[in-house]
């Protein structure tokens, strides 16, 4: 297995980023499509981003990213404010290998760098990979809505 190469995500990076998410739903794991400017808009240079990580291969192909927003009022996740707010996309191709036990590593990081009470995840209900994910970081279920539940990572 060749070494994985961790960074902060840059606009540069827009259509990987957007070519995992479009893997995501040919494998029926995301409803939604996105291209290269949903990609650079919510998780590149979002407004309250506090890190976007991507995971890459020696090639420089994305095979994953993770981003971590802060929460604020009226937020469209219905997260506490003040609380950061994670998203976690990994190609299907290149699942179970740890990349996202490692870009968790460089979120938590960024977490407690920017204080945040905790972190939450909204996760579809029926997604039970990104469930077992979460659970296995360290989340834990804090609320249940519309098809999806919510797990928080405390961090104090």
């Amino acid at each position: 297995m060749s070494p994985l190469i961790f960074r902060n995500a840059n606009e540069a990076d827009a259509e990987g980023i957007a070519s995992v998410l479009q893997e995501l739903v040919a494998a029926g794991k995301r409803q939604s499509a996105s291209d290269s400017e949903f990609a650079r808009v919510h998780y590149i240079t979002h407004s309250n981003n506090l890190r976007c990580t991507v995971a890459e291969d020696e090639d420089g192909n994305i095979l994953g990213f993770q981003a971590l927003i802060l929460a604020i009022e009226d937020n469209p996740y219905g997260a506490p404010v003040g609380w950061g707010v994670i998203g976690t996309h990994i190609r299907p191709t290149a699942a179970r290998r740890g990349i996202g036990r490692q870009l968790f590593e460089r979120t938590h990081a960024a977490a407690q760098a920017n204080n945040l009470e905790a972190i939450d995840a909204t996760i579809g209900a029926n997604n039970p990979e990104g469930l077992n994910y979460y659970e296995a970081m360290g989340f834990r279920d804090y609320r249940v809505s519309d098809g999806a539940i919510s797990k928080a990572f405390r961090l104090r």
